[in-house]
C-alpha cells in the first residue's frame, strides 16, 4: 500500500499495540485514540507522515511509548502513547501542534480518545 521501511510505525502487520494505560506507573500520562479518516486522501496524509512523526515522538525526552498502527480498516489507525510525567506529555502535545503531522492530520476525526494522568 506505501513504500515506507519495515518498523515505520504505521503498517498494519506484526502484533497489536502494546496497552499503554497497563503499563502506566503513578505520574504517568497515558492515551489511546483511533484516527478516523473520511477518504483515501486523509489516509495517505496519515502514511505520508506517520514514519517522521512517530520517530520525532519516540525521541522526545520522557516519551516512553508511541505507537501508531493501521488497524484492518485501512481508513482506521490506532495510537498509543505513554510519557513519564505531564511536562513530557504537553511538550509533546506542543511539539505535535507545529508539526507538519499535526497540519496534516489535524481535520482527521479523533474517536474513542482515553487519556489518564491527566486532572485538567
Amino acid at each position: 500500500m506505501h513504500d515506507h521501511p519495515p518498523g515505520c510505525g504505521c503498517c498494519p502487520s506484526g502484533p497489536g499495540l502494546t496497552d499503554p494505560h497497563a503499563a502506566r506507573a503513578e505520574g504517568q500520562v497515558s492515551l489511546t485514540l483511533r484516527l478516523m479518516c473520511r477518504d483515501m486522501a486523509e489516509m495517505m496524509a496519515v502514511l505520508d507522515h506517520a514514519p517522521a512523526h512517530v520517530e520525532a515522538s519516540r525521541a522526545e525526552p520522557g516519551c516512553l511509548q508511541f505507537d501508531l498502527r493501521q488497524t484492518d480498516e485501512p481508513l482506521v489507525f490506532d495510537i498509543a502513547e505513554r510519557f513519564a510525567d505531564i511536562e513530557a506529555y504537553r511538550l509533546h502535545q506542543a511539539r505535535t501542534r507545529a508539526s507538519d503531522w499535526g497540519k496534516a492530520t489535524a481535520s482527521i476525526a479523533r474517536a474513542q480518545y482515553d487519556r489518564r494522568g491527566v486532572t485538567d
